[in-house]
């Protein structure tokens, strides 16, 4: 194989990774606005009053919150499709097929009809469309991080895959400042009836514009490479890259599953739980939207730092780090949710996005990636990825909901307690993993070359 760009190290980011890392940016954060801001419609209780009509305000949260978890659950289904398909055809060519199918999903929940008009078919159809998001999600993340990570020399992997995470930041920043600024100009009643679809339809543009970037963007070297070297062996048996990853390395896709799952639950507990917490408490709407949107904007800034520090002191520092401080945090930043006081909600929020959530997603995708070879990479770390997602956050309202319900509405040390479990459980994992910020990527190992032309070694014990 020729010798591949990330085996020379260089600072500077060329014009192409400039243009690779604002595509997975813009494209990411698209993605996770889409996806992002059901939590936000739902915590605020729009589906409980629209779909979920009769089942009393406990009940119907909890049934929006089981919606929520779905889409959460079929990540790693669209992890496993997408990742199979990026590894064979490439890279970007999923990238586009995701984000469009995230922008029509989101722009049909917008105009689903109320439970009043179709009966039990408009939660079934809110179900099936929720599903159809994580599917898309799930394919995207992966495609974005490997595009920068490919692109990049290898002192700066861990900066350039840390703007596909952060994309999940500004989609959290889009959808709270977009469903505030429609909040704000209606009364409840506006709001509750129409209102809420116009943040769902106005995916539509942003998807519009995010198309235009993405197409403009060139394959991964390292992906060309690979597939060069697959046309000079085209006799040769080849195997499919998901199956390589679950009979030959299950431990770098647990590893990979369980070294997030404590920045999920932070990631799920901070958006729709606190959200939902914060309007219970008596915090007003328009102020806890207000107060993620600040939160939000400190997190876009944070997380990309945690992942350039990673290139200098290793990825596994920098997540074990950001684990610990969460298993400490976990009582305060619960306590404070429960107090009602806007401030003390807005202190626990800027602690948690930028001292544990982003120590531990800035340096997350160069961590997992890097457990892969290139004929994998894209089915391994989608599918380890993707099953963190659903054991954190797809499950973590619903856990955090039920054991307060459990408790009169006050069990927030219990809820702390699972929460400091599971960054435990992230300590445990990133620990076991081998540091690889000074992996050579473009290195064949023969480990790999019998299963995939081209395959790299893993990364991992």
């Amino acid at each position: 194989m020729a010798t591949s760009t990330q085996s020379v190290d260089k600072k500077k980011l060329s014009p192409q990774l400039k243009k690779v890392i604002l595509s997975g940016y813009l494209g990411s954060s698209i993605e996770y606005y889409d996806f992002l801001l059901y939590g936000v419609i739902a915590s605020l209780g729009v589906f409980s009053k629209v779909f979920f009509v009769g089942a009393g305000d406990l009940g119907g949260l909890l049934a929006s919150f089981a919606t929520l978890a779905v889409g959460y659950i079929a990540r790693p289904i669209g992890g496993m499709i997408f990742g199979h398909f990026g590894d064979k055809m490439g890279r970007k060519s999923m990238l586009v097929i995701t984000m469009s199918l995230m922008g029509g999903v989101s722009v049909l929940i917008g105009l689903i009809p109320p439970a009043e008009m179709i009966g039990i078919a408009a939660p079934i159809l809110l179900v099936t469309l929720r599903i159809l998001q994580g599917i898309a999600v799930g394919g995207e993340w992966g495609g974005a991080a490997l595009l920068a990570l490919e692109h990049a020399p290898k002192g700066r992997r861990g900066f350039a895959s840390s703007i596909a995470n952060v994309g999940a930041a500004t989609g959290t920043l889009l959808s709270t400042t977009i469903v505030l600024g429609v909040r704000t100009i209606m009364t409840d009643e506006q709001f509750f009836a129409w209102g809420w679809r116009i943040p769902f339809l106005f995916s539509a543009l942003l998807v519009a514009v995010g198309l235009w970037v993405r197409l403009s963007v060139q394959e991964s070297p390292l992906f060309k490479e690979m597939m060069d070297e697959a046309a000079k062996n085209k006799g040769e048996k080849t195997r499919s890259p998901l199956w390589v990853v679950v009979t030959k390395y299950p431990k770098a896709v647990a590893i990979s599953a369980f070294s997030s799952v404590g920045a999920f639950v932070y990631l799920a507990l901070m958006g729709t739980f606190a959200l939902s917490m914060m309007t219970k408490n008596g915090v007003p709407i328009q102020d806890a939207l207000m107060v993620q949107a600040v939160a939000a904007i400190v997190h876009v800034v944070s997380m990309p730092f945690f992942g350039a520090l990673s290139d200098k002191v290793g990825r596994r520092a920098v997540i074990l780090g950001g684990s610990a401080v969460g298993l400490v945090f976990a009582y305060p930043m619960l306590y404070a949710f429960s107090t009602g006081d806007t401030w003390l909600c807005l202190v626990a929020l800027l602690v948690g996005n930028a001292l544990v959530h982003s120590a531990i997603f800035g340096p997350l995708a160069s961590f997992i990636a890097e457990m892969f070879g290139t004929g994998n990479r894209y089915s391994g770390a989608s599918l380890g990825y993707q099953l963190g997602s659903t054991i954190g956050s797809g499950f973590a309202p619903l856990i955090a909901i039920s054991i307060l319900a459990t408790g009169d509405g006050n069990n927030y040390p219990m809820v702390a307690l699972f929460t400091a479990g599971m960054c435990l459980v992230s300590i445990v994992a990133t620990y076991l993993a081998k540091e690889s910020k000074e992996k050579d990527l473009g290195q064949t190992g023969k480990k790999d070359s019998s299963e995939h032309p081209a395959e790299l070694a893993t990364a991992t014990r």
